[in-house]
């Protein structure tokens, strides 16, 4: 049945809805995040730029993209996902999923000031937008049979992420507090991290080892479910 055309084709669809709804909840997060700088005269263009300098928020916008072209690949009759998107997909997957866990194990307790967080936006993005990744992975139609090397491709964004945000940490004052730093997540805030960048360290590591497995039981799966080329052509005749 997973193979099927009549399987694809439905879900695109459910790609495409999901895809929809993870806008709608960044568009959401994002007017009130706006609205709250504004009606503090808080720099907005300084809050976009914060806003988007979230992991959670950039692994939802390339959800959103990656699926969009998913879908699309469907309809157009695409036999197997072509090697790029294939890569893509696999990145995209484990970045939502390393999200979902990290904010439900480590940020889902951690008390924001009263009205900052749309409730429905932020579930969307922390929790049901990483459980329709997750059953893409396992059931998503087009799997195309991904290398291992493919696993160095999918952890550099994460590293340049995390170089980014270490690097723009310090040089940034939190507007909002008046801190003379600004980082995105506070196990990456070395100023109230008991160790400093020590502790910032261990859960760089503890992240970075998170993701790797992840990645490579994304990869695991795609090699398992996944066809090349040649046997999507052959399938087809």
């Amino acid at each position: 049945m997973l193979r099927s055309r009549a399987w694809a084709t439905a879900w695109a669809t459910l790609r495409l809805l999901a895809a929809i709804a993870g806008v709608a909840a960044i568009i959401g997060q994002l007017v009130r995040t706006l609205s709250i700088s504004a009606s503090n005269s808080w720099p907005l263009g300084l809050t976009a730029v914060d806003f988007f300098s979230f992991f959670t928020i950039l692994s939802n916008v390339g959800a959103a993209v990656a699926l969009t072209i998913g879908a699309i690949l469907i309809w157009r009759g695409d036999r197997v996902d072509p090697a790029w998107f294939a890569t893509l997909l696999a990145a995209v997957s484990t970045y939502m999923l390393i999200t979902g866990i990290v904010y439900n194990a480590l940020l889902r307790n951690i008390p924001l000031p009263q009205g900052s967080t749309v409730p429905w936006s932020n579930e969307i993005l922390h929790v049901w937008a990483p459980l329709f990744i997750l059953l893409d992975v396992l059931f998503g139609p087009l799997r195309r049979r991904l290398p291992w090397r493919a696993l160095w491709t999918i952890i550099a964004f994460p590293i340049v992420w995390v170089i980014y945000t270490l690097v723009r940490g310090p040089l940034v004052t939190d507007f909002r507090t008046g801190n003379p730093w600004w980082y995105p997540y506070p196990f990456l805030n070395p100023n109230i991290q008991p160790w400093g960048y020590g502790g910032v360290a261990l859960y760089v590591v503890g992240i970075a080892a998170g993701i790797l497995l992840l990645a490579a039981g994304v990869i695991w799966v795609c090699r398992r479910r996944g066809a090349d080329a040649a046997e999507a052509g052959s399938a087809a005749q």
